[in-house]
């Protein structure tokens, strides 16, 4: 058996660290997770994890991240099942307000993300994912004609504040299943006004 190199090892590592922070931090919360409980769980030393990441900030971000890819996937397969491009945007939308549904999808990305990263740090992952899956679907529904042609920046962030906000209303409400509906109705009718 080949040993495994370095590089195998930290993705190794990282992985691990990766994995037992996002069931602590989606069971327990920020707050309430310690460093400590989370290279026990990992199985690692706490030096390990400090090799790795400076601090409990770094690695609720890189969970955070981690999450908002994982959401990004989601949504851009969604888009990809259909053949329109305005139906597979709403179908992208949709998806994301389905997947925020998840009581861990919500604690990580919607409830603790604020306050542990803030909103500056958030916005600068988003703006990796979802808000590029917004310009594309944007641009891809002009190129074919199914909205008019418009600067596409302001319309995708200001759809993307809307659902964020959506989604967190959705994570706070006592029924988020019937919240979610109501978003997705009224997301329905903004995305029809825009169509030809």
């Amino acid at each position: 058996m080949t040993p495994r190199t370095q590089e195998e090892r930290t993705r190794a590592t990282t992985g691990q660290l990766l994995d037992a922070s996002k069931r602590l931090f989606a069971a327990e919360g920020y707050a309430a997770t310690s460093l400590e409980t989370v290279a026990e769980e990992a199985g690692v030393t706490k030096g390990a994890l400090y090799h790795h990441f400076k601090g409990k900030r770094e690695l609720f971000a890189a969970v955070y991240d981690h999450e908002q890819r994982r959401l990004a996937a989601l949504i851009d397969d969604a888009y990809r099942r259909k053949r329109d491009p305005w139906a597979g945007f709403y179908s992208g939308c949709r998806a994301f307000f389905e997947a925020s549904l998840d009581r861990d999808v919500q604690r990580i990305t919607l409830l603790d993300a604020p306050g542990a990263i803030g909103w500056e740090a958030m916005r600068e992952i988003e703006n990796q994912y979802s808000l590029k899956l917004l310009k594309n679907g944007l641009s891809e529904a002009i190129e074919a004609g199914r909205i008019a042609k418009r600067p596409v920046d302001p319309l995708a962030h200001l759809l993307l504040g809307a659902m964020c906000e959506g989604a967190m209303m959705a994570a706070r409400a006592d029924d988020p299943a019937l919240a979610t509906r109501r978003c997705l109705a009224e997301l329905k009718s903004l995305l029809d006004a825009l169509a030809l």
